[in-house]
């Protein structure tokens, strides 16, 4: 296993410094039901801010991400490839081998004490999930969101999780000082889709009802619809079912993403793919024919048809994107962490992955860009 010059969740080279060395690195197995088979690298992070490089889509500019690998085993999870970084398997191993970097609060709230830091926006859980089961655990987001809101530092958290209605308290305090993000991940509502390809997180009704008591006290929370997964997810009953539901949990907004491929995720869902639905192999070499996105006509069809059920249902497309920075340079705070680690997306399916560990049998021919 590889601890030493690792490279970032997404984008950077190993040249770049360490985020923690070999000798802070303890491992873990605990002997409880729900974390039967899972092995925890607790580690002891130099950094947790990760900055994002300019050239990514992304529309926040720091990123903060308490663990790597995640108990969710989303099929489709792009982030898989940051496991790779480790000499960890990205697949199995993605799922099961977590490394939780134990003194985040701590990092965190040194580096926003900082003096060159600026107090930009922070994303929480672009790479995986902070609100997993492991969280339940180590209890590293209580401190994260107190120093958050100590240093009136505007965030967002995406989640799958939801443990994040135990923060509530917490969130609602934040959010009287700063700017406040939180948004779910549900990309449908077939529970028999949820099954196979999330098989560790929360149901998608038990994700809404996340959203129902934020909203009820008073928290906004928005809807990730992601992704939407073609030819499994994507038929209009399925997008009408999955929309009306999120606007009944009264979410403010939703944003549709089409599931995207990128090396890594893309191994691994193909081998899904060959087991589960082989008749789809054929039809998803021709849709992903020229990379690792849909095709944007196929994108535009989908975000069309969710944003005209969204404004149907009475919630309407989703905002515009957050801005890079949402308050003024010069607010106090921490300054840039030692090591920037970009991470590009949402374990919804946003960008990255390079697949370096084994692939379970089975029939595919997904082409492997």
């Amino acid at each position: 296993m590889r601890w030493e010059n690792l490279a970032p969740d997404s984008g950077h080279s190993r040249a770049d410094a360490a985020l923690f060395g070999a000798d802070a690195v303890t491992t873990r197995t605990f002997d409880t039901p729900e974390f039967a088979g899972i092995t925890f690298h607790e580690v002891r992070a130099r950094s947790v801010l990760d900055r994002v490089p300019g050239a990514s889509r992304m529309p926040f500019e720091w990123t903060l991400n308490p663990y790597r690998g995640c108990t969710h085993a989303c099929v489709y999870c792009f982030a898989r490839k940051s496991h790779g970084y480790l000499d960890l398997d990205t697949g199995v191993g993605f799922d099961s081998q977590i490394v939780v970097k134990v003194n985040a609060p701590d990092v965190l709230r040194r580096q926003l004490a900082a003096r060159r830091w600026q107090g930009e926006h922070v994303a929480v859980g672009t790479n995986v999930d902070c609100y997993q089961r492991a969280e339940g655990r180590y209890r590293l987001m209580p401190g994260i969101l107190a120093a958050l809101r100590d240093h009136a530092n505007p965030f967002s958290l995406l989640t799958k999780g939801t443990l994040v209605l135990r923060d509530l308290e917490l969130l609602r305090q934040a959010a009287e000082v700063t700017d406040v993000g939180v948004s779910v991940s549900v990309g449908f509502t077939d529970t028999g889709l949820w099954r196979t390809v999330e098989p560790g997180t929360p149901a998608p009704e038990r994700r809404l009802e996340v959203v129902r008591t934020l909203a009820a006290h008073g928290i906004g929370c928005g809807v990730l619809m992601a992704p939407v997964i073609p030819f499994l997810g994507d038929r209009p009953e399925q997008l009408r079912a999955t929309v009306r539901a999120i606007a009944a949990a009264g979410a403010t907004s939703v944003t549709p993403l089409v599931l995207h491929l990128r090396p890594g995720a893309r191994e691994w869902f193909a081998s899904w793919l060959g087991r589960h639905h082989p008749h789809l192999v054929n039809r998803y070499e021709r849709l992903y024919a020229e990379g690792s996105y849909a095709p944007k006509w196929y994108q535009r069809r989908i975000t069309r048809q969710v944003h005209d059920l969204a404004r149907e249902y009475g919630i309407g497309p989703a905002r515009a994107e957050l801005p890079r920075r949402l308050r003024s340079a010069g607010h106090p705070g921490a300054g840039p962490p030692d090591h920037g680690s970009p991470v590009s997306g949402s374990s919804s399916g946003a960008p990255v992955p390079r697949h370096t560990g084994p692939c379970p049998s089975g029939p595919t021919r997904l082409s492997l860009l």
